[in-house]
């Protein structure tokens, strides 16, 4: 199967049934043959995603991206590189995470086993309602949780944790709150400050979350319930909702909650005005220790500045 790229724009302005809105992203399906998928990955403005190449013992799998428009801006261990406009990553040759920032919106061709893709696809489109039913509750939470997502895999990287273990991450900083859609809408957009019963029920919203995550279609998404679990337990203990305290909550809630309370304190509640970026790092460091990890929430600082604090 080939494509001209006069082709591919046209399936791109065509209405199709088989889209994925990925939040990022649109993700065409364009065809396949028996042993290769087709698709066109339209990516927004000022967006990264991730890639870690699908290797199955015993199988040769094709992953390939094809930059059909624009520069992609890639970053593997560190190193920094730009692919243009015609030019392939081949996924195969990466072992490890592969970051893709994109400045202006261009569209990407991916080729990928079918088997991988079909599966890939149809567990997107599931988890894309389960966002949509967040943002129907809360359109600030089902925001907070693309952001947690990104910055939550920007630190994992930085903190050299194994890159097996980063998908379980970023699904369980993505439905961090997923909780919170069996909260009450007038507690959880109540403006005064929250009763002792209310604050209880918002409480609960981490082991429901959990639960709902325990019990989900998607096998392999149940792994990350237990980030969803402790991502408001603290480092000294204090936190909830079973007061564990240092290497006793997982580095991947301790990523989250670093996260989490920084693009909290950095965006406008229904019951407070958001904090300047220097006022939240502030924070940030005033948690050290306590409310925070240490040895994380220093890292994502340094990320902050190395980036100049564009959030």
């Amino acid at each position: 199967m080939t494509l001209e790229l006069h082709q591919i724009i046209d399936i791109k302005n065509k209405d199709s049934l088989f889209r994925n809105d990925v939040g990022h992203a649109i993700n065409t399906y364009i065809g396949k043959t028996s042993d290769i998928a087709y698709s066109l990955f339209t990516v927004k403005s000022k967006s990264l995603f991730w890639v870690r190449y699908t290797s199955q013992v015993g199988k040769d799998i094709v992953e390939k991206y094809t930059v059909l428009n624009g520069e992609l801006a890639v970053e593997y261990e560190g190193r920094k590189f730009v692919v243009n406009a015609g030019e392939c990553i081949d996924a195969s040759e990466y072992s490890q995470l592969l970051s893709f920032y994109v400045e202006d919106e261009m569209d990407i061709l991916i080729e990928m086993t079918t088997e991988i893709y079909d599966e890939n696809f149809n567990d997107t489109e599931v988890i894309q309602r389960d966002a949509k039913e967040i943002e129907k509750v809360d359109g600030y939470t089902y925001l907070h949780s693309a952001r947690i997502k990104d910055y939550s895999i920007e630190l994992w990287k930085r903190l050299g944790q194994p890159v097996e273990r980063s998908g379980m991450l970023r699904w369980g900083a993505y439905f961090h709150d997923i909780g919170k859609l069996a909260v009450p809408l007038e507690i959880l957009n109540k403006e005064e400050k929250l009763t002792a019963d209310e604050w209880e029920i918002m409480k609960a919203h981490t082991t429901k979350g959990a639960e709902m995550i325990r019990n989900h279609e998607i096998e392999w998404l149940r792994d990350s319930a237990f980030i969803i679990e402790q991502h408001h337990e603290r480092y000294d203990g204090k936190g909830y909702p079973f007061g564990l305290k240092g290497d006793e909550i997982s580095i991947e809630a301790s990523i989250v909650s670093v996260v989490d309370s920084f693009d909290a304190m950095t965006t406008d509640r229904v019951y407070r005005r958001a904090l300047t970026i220097e006022q939240a790092v502030e924070e940030l460091g005033n948690g050290r220790g306590t409310q925070f990890h240490p040895h994380v929430v220093d890292e994502f600082i340094k990320l902050l500045q190395e980036k100049q604090f564009k959030w």
